[in-house]
């Protein structure tokens, strides 16, 4: 079988789509693997610089004890995963390590913290950060939870330029995932950030027990989005005793970078980064992930409270692959 033009085109910059059918999805799911390397490449090259990958630092700034029951998170209260609850940090501490995160090559910090709404005096505290991680240079990201529109108006004023809100994976399959929130709590949030003209990350977790169906599903809903995420993380579980998803199957690799591929075609324009479970992955699968099309990563050590590969790793990796760390705008 070979690439049909009218496949390629489809996933173009000229042709951005928002009214994705889950049938046409799974076609691109369904490509033999060359041709959908090859198509999600092209549409990739279109949009960005096929060797820049946009490198961000992510730092937990309160973590634990969070009231959601999200099955795949050792900071929930509920799961007895042996993590030591943290308050909100001094913004002191977190500009040291956004410094930190910079001199190591990061061009954006993102901070989160497990809540599962933030309080108006805790958004106080963020803004102070955002605005003194900005004043280094670098983009600014948060994960707070769900926000009032009142908390997104004083995040945006205070300059934030990316939210982070996952979907986690489809809709039918959520409440396998979390009880505690809806798909709907979740999509509201995000209306919100977009209204407020501040930049949407979001994607979500595969390898939690879901089907082919789910993983194309939840890429059609952030395709049909009204806009596309500026930034599409696709994580792969990382499975944390103590919590209800330790022990599940794990995703076969090769389903994990067709995941990828088909990010890229559905939201040409956006970064598709590759994020939790990178220490599972080998340098060749992520090679692969990159050349499917992911064009971001997270540096550090630790994602949130899970391990991250380390710096020195990934510079090694890019060097290898000749690839490099860049901003954030397209070709």
């Amino acid at each position: 079988m070979s690439v049909s033009p009218a496949i390629v085109q489809m996933g173009s910059a000229s042709l951005l789509r928002h009214d994705w059918r889950l049938d046409e999805v799974q076609s691109l799911f369904e490509m033999p693997f060359n041709d959908l390397i090859f198509t999600a490449q092209t549409v990739h090259r279109e949009n960005f610089d096929a060797n820049e990958i946009q490198v961000s630092s992510l730092l937990s700034i309160k973590t634990g004890a969070c009231s959601e029951d999200c099955g795949y998170c050792p900071q929930s209260a509920r799961f007895d995963a042996d993590l030591k609850p943290e308050a909100l940090m001094p913004v002191e501490e977190v500009l040291e390590a956004a410094k930190r995160a910079k001199d190591q090559g990061a061009s954006r910090f993102c901070m989160g913290a497990a809540w599962r709404s933030p309080k108006d005096r805790d958004i106080d505290r963020v803004v102070e950060m955002v605005q003194g991680v900005k004043s280094l240079g670098m983009e600014t990201c948060v994960t707070l939870g769900m926000l009032t529109e009142k908390q997104t108006q004083v995040l945006k004023q205070g300059g934030l330029d990316y939210y982070n809100h996952n979907l986690d994976t489809s809709e039918d399959y959520y409440s396998e995932v979390i009880t505690t929130r809806t798909y709907q709590d979740r999509l509201d949030t995000l209306e919100r950030v977009r209204d407020a003209g501040i930049n949407v990350c979001c994607g979500g977790i595969v390898g939690m027990g879901e089907s082919d169906i789910d993983r194309a599903k939840l890429l059609m809903e952030l395709a049909n989005l009204p806009k596309h995420p500026e930034s599409v993380p696709i994580n792969m579980l990382v499975q944390v005793e103590g919590t209800p998803m330790a022990g599940t199957v794990k995703l076969d690799p090769i389903v994990f970078v067709r995941t990828i591929a088909v990010a890229r075609i559905l939201m040409p324009e956006s970064r598709v980064r590759l994020s939790a479970g990178r220490t599972e992955m080998s340098d060749e699968m992520q090679a692969l992930c990159f050349l499917a099309g992911a064009n971001s990563i997270f540096y550090g050590e630790k994602l949130l409270t899970t391990d991250n590969p380390m710096t020195s790793q990934d510079h090694d990796l890019f060097n290898r692959l000749g690839v490099y760390p860049g901003g954030s705008s397209h070709t």
